[in-house]
């Protein structure tokens, strides 16, 4: 730009956002030309280093019926949660601890207190898979070809489990009925033993019914020793009972008597 009379030209000035800057350029260092492939002698083209996204190579690989689906509004039913998740063991998902099984099976076959077992675990901490192993056991152990047996005697193990806890609150037990059914269901261990023996001495119907009987009073035992609480030992008797005649009960089942 020329001043009127000054006869010298000053370098222009223009306004940027970042503040003021000389367009003369000649005090500037020249910049270095950016190299395109074109430019570079072996010809190569620098390749980006983004990567693709899951979804659209999951896209690119969907094959026909997949790219109809997507192009039809039905996408969703392709995609697949990349969230990396722990998958949790299925019998931890059930809530099935084989090992408290194990050791509640022990408790209800060794109910004597020479053996030292924490008895009360099975009343304290309820389960239900592992009664209804054992009911189902016992069930098919008394199919003898007859499959209605087995939904016979699930009904009852419920009714005359909740028979049991109803005289048992009556009587001002502190039980629950998810417990009376866990000790219920365990307590039929010791005729399942029975019943795998028994078959043995078949030829011996005295041997094979003292056999029954002797499993009968074993569950029975178990049951009263697990099921009564403090506030019940006084009361044991009228406890006994009811649980008695619904061993005896799921014993005629098995023996058909």
């Amino acid at each position: 730009m020329d001043y009127p009379g000054t006869g010298m030209k000053q370098p222009d000035v223009s306004i940027d956002l970042d503040g003021f800057y000389s367009s003369d350029f000649q005090n500037f260092p020249a910049q270095t030309p950016t190299m395109t492939g074109y430019d570079d002698p072996n010809g190569q083209i620098p390749l980006p280093t983004g990567q693709i996204s899951a979804q659209a190579y999951r896209r690119t690989n969907a094959g026909a019926a997949g790219k109809f689906m997507e192009n039809n509004g039905f996408g969703w039913l392709l995609e697949v949660n990349e969230d990396e998740q722990d998958q949790i063991p299925l019998l931890e998902e059930l809530d099935i601890d084989l090992t408290d099984i194990y050791y509640k099976i022990r408790c209800v076959l060794l109910p004597l207190p020479y053996f030292r077992m924490k008895l009360n675990i099975v009343r304290e901490s309820p389960d239900f898979w592992g009664p209804l192993a054992v009911v189902l056991a016992f069930a098919i152990l008394s199919l003898y070809g007859q499959f209605g047996v087995v939904s016979w005697i699930i009904t009852m193990w419920f009714c005359g489990g909740f028979m049991v806890y109803f005289i048992a609150r009556a009587l001002g037990g502190d039980v629950g009925y998810s417990q009376v059914l866990g000790i219920v269901g365990y307590c039929l261990i010791p005729l399942v033993v029975t019943s795998l023996v028994t078959p043995l001495f078949s030829g011996y119907r005295l041997l094979s019914n003292a056999l029954g009987m002797f499993g009968t009073v074993w569950s029975v035992y178990s049951a009263g020793t697990l099921l009564c609480v403090d506030e019940l030992q006084a009361k044991k008797p009228l406890v006994v009972y009811p649980v008695f005649l619904l061993y005896v009960y799921f014993y005629s089942l098995y023996s058909g008597v």
